[in-house]
């Protein structure tokens, strides 16, 4: 069994590197395009673009047998996607505050209203002038202190996140990108709901997770939005016990 780990918004596969230390199984955290050594054009990636780059790295760094997915937030975009290009393998599926729109619906219409509805019109506006936009890594340290939900941030954990090697400019135009979760059907999904997370509010990860195909286990715990880095043992138990 690999526990292949995909990471959100904003982020690298660095954003793991808490986590990995308590995994019982081998891990892969992949880098999606346009981090690190992911080269991509930001303002054009899709879903499908993501997929591919996910299923080359596992093609290339797991030497066959059962896989378990991992995803945080807008890295669970991919994850129907990868399940039906790997078949079988996928044995199992663990969420943390995944997004998960209407069959054939879209990222965008998971955020809160006025993310949403911010996020369009600063697409269409640009689109109007013939440019694109991208989502730049946060500006302000301490107001990331406080963003997630849940306890603030220590300045270790601050230090953490913000380091440049985890938090990096990112894509808008994969949460414009149908997703379709039915191509998950049969395969056991674990949804970790963050109660505390800001970004994700809980009550329209409750309404996701009624989205998601059976079997669904949720599992509801008091964090912000960044639980398998702000309590990395907490989250390895949870997934440790799903790949077992």
């Amino acid at each position: 069994m690999t526990v292949v780990l995909i990471h959100g918004g904003g982020a690298t596969g660095g954003f793991w590197d808490r986590l990995l230390p308590y995994l019982d199984h081998e891990p892969l955290a992949v880098d999606l395009p346009g981090r690190r050594s992911r080269p991509a054009d930001l303002a054009r990636l899709t879903v499908d673009a993501e997929v591919a780059s996910v299923v080359d790295d596992i093609e290339a760094g797991v030497d066959g047998g059962s896989i378990t997915l991992v995803a945080h937030s807008s890295g669970s975009l991919v994850v129907p996607g990868v399940t039906a290009a790997l078949g079988g393998r996928v044995r199992a599926i663990v969420l943390n505050a995944a997004l998960v729109p209407v069959e054939g619906g879209c990222g965008i219409d998971c955020m809160q209203e006025r993310h949403r509805d911010g996020l369009r019109l600063a697409v269409d506006s640009a689109a109007r002038d013939g440019r694109t936009i991208t989502l730049p890594p946060p500006a302000d340290p301490e107001a990331s202190r406080r963003a997630y939900g849940g306890d603030p941030l220590d300045d270790a954990t601050l230090a953490f996140v913000l380091d440049p090697a985890r938090s990096v400019e990112d894509t808008v135009h994969h949460y414009f990108q149908p997703v379709h979760w039915s191509a998950t059907a049969g395969v056991p999904i674990t949804y970790v709901l963050n109660e505390s997370d800001r970004p994700i509010r809980p009550e329209m990860q409750e309404v996701m997770v009624q989205r998601l195909p059976p079997p669904v286990e949720v599992i509801r715990l008091d964090s912000g939005h960044l639980l398998p880095v702000t309590s990395p043992v907490v989250f390895a138990e949870i997934v440790n016990r799903v790949a077992r």
